[in-house]
Order: structure tokens, then sequence, then C-alpha cells
């Protein structure tokens, strides 16, 4: 891994790198976010780009760029993949700029100038792009090699929505606002997927059109069940309620192949 700070229109970009990524390629990236930052609603306290090369050559996308902004205090990220790490950058660079442009909105509403855009109403700024890869190593080697915990923000599943659409994240665990639950929301073709931890998503009452709730609950499991499920199921991410706690969790398959998992803090 490299790590170094590359100083673009006055913020510090740093950038961070694992495999074999080019110079040139990383100045190209760290001048790529700093020209998008020039024009940032509010102060940015940091900028980071992480350019990873995979060596592995079954994967179709090997080349991953993640941008993480500091947007005075409120956090911004951005990714994709590509066939080579330009078109990743690119990629990721394209994806920044969308969610500095909703994130000006958003503070424009907070100083009262105007609505918060709904969820449904940013579906035709949304950008597809290329999803990071993962690619599974023998069954006997796959272990959960990242954890991560904390404390579920309550809100409602427009602003889950909101949040999973300004980190760029493909799911997001949260805890729904008027039913107390625990949920994830994750994206789909058409806009956003709710699904609770309980059986009574009319707690929730009414929700923007472009979100559709899962009428089914989340399934009671171990982790290692859960892992047996996500293997069978070959699916992205498991959102399920762990036997031990009671909470929501959700399984993901890391682009190295292994276990990413997120659980609430105990607090």
């Amino acid at each position: 891994m490299t790590q170094t700070q590359t100083p673009v229109a006055q913020v510090q970009v740093h950038t961070e790198t694992w495999g074999d990524v080019p110079r040139h390629l990383v100045r190209f990236a760290a001048e790529r976010v700093g020209s998008l930052l020039e024009v940032a609603s509010e102060p940015v306290l940091f900028a980071r780009v992480k350019l990873t090369m995979l060596a592995n050559p079954a994967v179709q996308f090997p080349a991953i760029a993640q941008v993480t902004v500091d947007l005075n205090g409120r956090l911004l990220r951005a990714q994709a993949a590509g066939r080579t790490m330009r078109e990743a950058v690119e990629h990721a660079g394209d994806r920044l700029r969308v969610r500095l442009a909703r994130a000006a909105r958003n503070w424009e509403a907070i100083r009262g100038a105007r609505p918060v855009p709904r969820p449904g109403e940013w579906q035709h700024q949304s950008l597809p792009g290329l999803r990071l890869p993962c690619y599974p190593p023998f069954a006997e080697e796959q272990a959960v090699v990242r954890r991560k915990s904390y404390a579920l923000v309550r809100e409602t599943p427009e602003e889950a929505a909101e949040e999973a659409e300004l980190m760029d994240y493909d799911f997001h665990l949260f805890t729904e606002w008027a039913s107390g639950q625990d949920g994830v929301i994750c994206r789909t073709a058409g806009g956003h997927r709710l699904q609770l931890s309980g059986l009574r998503p009319e707690k929730i009452g009414p929700v923007d059109p472009s979100i559709t709730v899962s009428e089914t609950m989340a399934p009671r499991l171990s982790l290692g069940g859960a892992a047996s499920w996500l293997d069978a199921a070959g699916q992205p991410f498991l959102f399920f309620t762990d036997t031990e706690t009671g909470r929501g969790n959700v399984l993901y398959r890391r682009y190295d192949g292994h276990y990413g998992l997120i659980t609430p803090s105990a607090g």
C-alpha cells in the first residue's frame, strides 16, 4: 500500500493505492477529484482517493476507484470499477459530481432556500456505473474479514434512501423511524427497496413511490447460517436478524470474495 498527499485546488487530496497502480494515474485521480471539489457547496475538510488494482485474472473489472469526502462534517462517497484504472476514476468522478450536486441542494434546504428533494425525484440523475467486482475464493478460505458496528440512525425510509445515495451505498442499515424496527434499504432498477426485521410494514405508513416495501421478514439466523444462506442465494448481501442479539445485521460479500459484517452497536 502506498499513501501520499497531493495538494489540488487548495484541498489536500489523500491518495491510497493497493496493487499495481501507475503513479501518473494516482496524480490523475487526485486532480480529477480536486477539480470537482472546487465547486463544492461547503468547505471540504478532507478528501481521499483509494485506488485498487486486483491481480486476479478472473475479475472482469479489476480497477477500483473509491472517493471519500468530508463536506463540512458530512461524508460523501463515490466508487466505481473499470477495465482500466482511468476508466474507474472517470466513473467514480461522475458519481461524485452527482453527489456534490445533491449535497448542495440539501444545504440550501437546511438554510430554508427550498424543500428537500425526495428520493424519487433523483432517479434521473442516478448513474448506473460499474459496481465493485467480487470473486469467491475456495469455500474453506472464506471468512468475515471486516466487521463494522455503529449506532443505527432512526430515520424515515426516504431519509435512509437519501443517505444511501449520498454515500453511494448499495444498501444501508438503519432503524425505521415510525416502527422502531431495524431495516435495510437497497438500490433497485427503479428506485429503492425496503425490508424490515419484523412483519408489520403497515406501521411505517405511506412511503415515496420510488421505494418498494418487502412483505417478507428478514430471516432469523446465526452468523454461520447467514453465510450459508448468502452462498446458496448467490446474492451480494443478506439482511438478517441475529439469533443472539435480535437485531438486524447485514452480511455482504467483499470484492476479494470474503465477507463483511455490519451490526448495530450495543448502545
